[in-house]
Parts: C-alpha cells; structure tokens; sequence
C-alpha cells in the first residue's frame, strides 16, 4: 500500500486488521497453554464452541466481540487488556510491583497476568515482603482452585 493512502485517513488493508486478530489468537494460545487448558476445556469454560476458540487462535475470527473477549479473558484468569496486549486502564495512581514479589515470579516463571494479580493483594493494609510469603500465597490459590471447579 503506497504511503501517500496511509496519510489519507483511509481504512487499512483487510491483511492489516488480520494482524491484531493473529496477535490476540497467539496470546490466548499461550495463556491457555500456561493454564494446561486443552481447546475444549477453554471453550467449555468460556462457554463457546471449540471450532470458535480454534479460529481465534489461528487469527481467523478478525473482530471477536468484547463479550467474547471478556468470556475468554475470564475463562483464562487473564484480563481483556492482557489478551488485547495492551496496558490496563486504571483510575488513579498505580503502585510499583514489590521487588521481592518481581524475585519470586522470575525465579519461579509466572504469567505476568499472575504477577499482577498477587501485586493486588494486601494482608491487613500490607503486602509481602520476602519472596517465601509470595510463594506461599501463590502455592495455596493453585493448590485450591479445585474450590471454584466445584462450585462451577
């Protein structure tokens, strides 16, 4: 596509708008396979169908809608934001992640969806503070969440 049509506010290319959707698929692909989730369990989880899921993943469904994304997201543990690759929108300041919560996820190789996730929690006003707290913490939401497939 010449330059020149790029300044002109026309729409991209149909190969343009391909690559957000083959990005997003990539994205859910690796956090299904994070969470040692096959395709039918995410699409069961997410409620839709497993050939829907298989065509995200492969960049062939160009605009999942923001209903699906967030089906997916949620069935994934992961926020829209994280399937979109984008920053998270917030209100207000957000906190710097405790440096001992950064040593645990490196050392033991979380998802950064993960990372986030613990960065939020706080123990009667505080966080963690040694890298042994984090683990534990972590160890005991894996370890229990059997609960909530229980309770499904």
């Amino acid at each position: 596509m010449p330059e020149s049509s790029r300044s002109t506010g026309d729409p991209p290319e149909p190969h343009d708008r391909k690559a957000p959707a083959k990005a997003i698929g990539e994205r859910v692909t690796e956090f299904r396979k994070e969470r040692g989730l096959n395709l039918s369990q995410l699409a069961a989880a997410a409620h839709l169908s497993k050939s829907f899921i298989s065509s995200i993943e492969a960049g062939q469904a160009p605009r999942p809608s923001g209903e699906t994304l967030y089906a997916i997201a949620e069935a994934l543990g992961v926020t829209m934001s994280d399937l979109l690759g984008r920053r998270m929108l917030t209100n207000g300041a957000t906190e710097q992640t405790p440096q001992s919560l950064l040593e645990f996820a490196k050392d033991s190789n979380i998802p950064a969806a993960d990372v986030r996730m613990l960065a939020s929690i706080r123990f009667r006003g505080d966080q963690p503070k040694t890298k042994e707290r984090w683990a534990l913490i972590y160890s005991t939401i894996r370890h229990t969440e059997w609960m909530d497939r229980e309770r499904g």
